[in-house]
């Protein structure tokens, strides 16, 4: 569909868009939660585009520091006479799908939403079906009706993180003790990251513990990796499988508290410049780098096709099913894992860091170490 037609599907969508909308702002204080443009469809131009975009957090997290600023310079780029996405994120479902409703009533055209608990907000993707606006699934699979999805590769993620835990342990590990510090089980990236570590885990080492942590929140991983050192012993954990960087963290916390000394190699994942400059410190092993730039791209690409009322499926590097939808267009993209030898020619060289960033003055001398200079 060329773009003068999907501009007209657009127009023709108004009239659903806006019965939808009424009735989901009768029951709705909206939140207030949101930032950038007013999200009004009904724009000066024929190239208006409103775009919505919801995270799972903001601020420190790796969506308010990469995905938030890439998503709008993307989308910025591909239609620069568009207003400014409506931007929104929270780590409450609850909240989210106050968000989400807040969009349908300001009529946008298409969502981004990387869904803090794909289940729960089923309901809201299928009210902005109804309202005939398209919702993109970004980096976790989001459960209704979606126009597509893009993502990392959640099999890969698992299994360079259980890869290198063996290479950290030894290339005779057999019969070693591992600690899996998952994620949350509302997030389906958890299962594919844990199924990835555990297609080159089992068979291999024994695995002592095996959490999934509520809300992927530090406190409660550093509850699990306390636990566990109390069931096992301080002595006794080889490795720890700690699904990304912010659980990697609280568990050193955890072997730090519990006086465990040498620390056991743990996995990371996210690049956090927190985790990157443990790996300099030599408290973990390894992070799992996703180059966040290429999926804001193909989010930004798959939203403005489809608020054109344009097809994705050519944008496509395979498609997925979710419980309520078959042969969902997506793109899986490859990572990166990162250890202390390679973190010039990956981070630094891409531009997420600076070695002046990563290299605090208690840590200049394992950067020079590390080459990092």
């Amino acid at each position: 569909m060329g773009l003068g037609a999907g501009l007209r599907a657009v127009k023709r969508r108004s009239l659903t868009r806006a019965s939808v909308a009424v009735a989901v702002a009768a029951g709705l204080a909206l939140s207030g939660a949101c930032d950038g443009s007013d999200g009004n469809s009904d724009g000066d131009g024929d190239d208006s585009l409103a775009v919505g975009v919801l995270l799972p957090g903001g601020g420190a997290s790796r969506f308010g520091q990469f995905d938030k600023p890439l998503l709008v310079q993307q989308l910025k780029r591909l239609c620069p006479d568009c207003p400014a996405p409506t931007v929104a994120a929270t780590s409450d479902p609850a909240v989210q799908r106050q968000q989400i409703e807040s969009m349908i009533t300001r009529q946008v055209d298409v969502l981004i939403l990387a869904a803090v608990d794909p289940q729960l907000l089923r309901p809201s993707v299928e009210a902005a079906h109804r309202a005939d606006i398209p919702v993109v699934a970004y980096d976790r699979l989001a459960q209704g009706p979606i126009s597509g999805y893009v993502t990392f590769d959640g099999a890969t993620v698992g299994r360079l993180q259980g890869e290198a835990l063996l290479k950290a342990m030894g290339a005779e590990a057999r019969g070693e003790q591992i600690v899996m510090m998952n994620g949350a089980t509302t997030d389906p990236n958890a299962g594919w990251f844990k199924r990835g570590a555990l297609s080159v885990l089992e068979g291999k080492v024994e695995i002592g513990k095996s959490y999934d942590t509520v809300g992927w929140r530090p406190e409660n991983a550093f509850v699990n990796m306390t636990n566990a050192i109390a069931a096992l012993g301080a002595g006794a954990i080889d490795g720890v499988l700690a699904a990304n960087d912010s659980l990697a963290g609280a568990v050193v916390a955890a072997l730090n508290a519990a006086e465990v000394t040498p620390l056991p190699p743990i996995t990371g994942q996210d690049a956090d410049l927190a985790g990157v400059r443990r790996i300099v410190r030599g408290d973990q092993y390894m992070t799992v780098y996703k180059p966040f730039a290429p999926a804001a791209g193909a989010a930004a690409k798959m939203a403005v096709a489809l608020g054109r009322g344009e097809t994705v499926d050519s944008l496509a590097s395979g498609t997925v099913d979710n419980a309520t939808t078959e042969n969902i267009p997506a793109v899986l993209l490859p990572s990166v894992p990162v250890t202390v030898g390679n973190i010039k020619d990956t981070v630094v060289k891409d531009g997420m860091y600076t070695i002046d960033q990563i290299c605090t003055p208690e840590l200049r001398s394992a950067c020079a170490k590390a080459g990092l200079t």
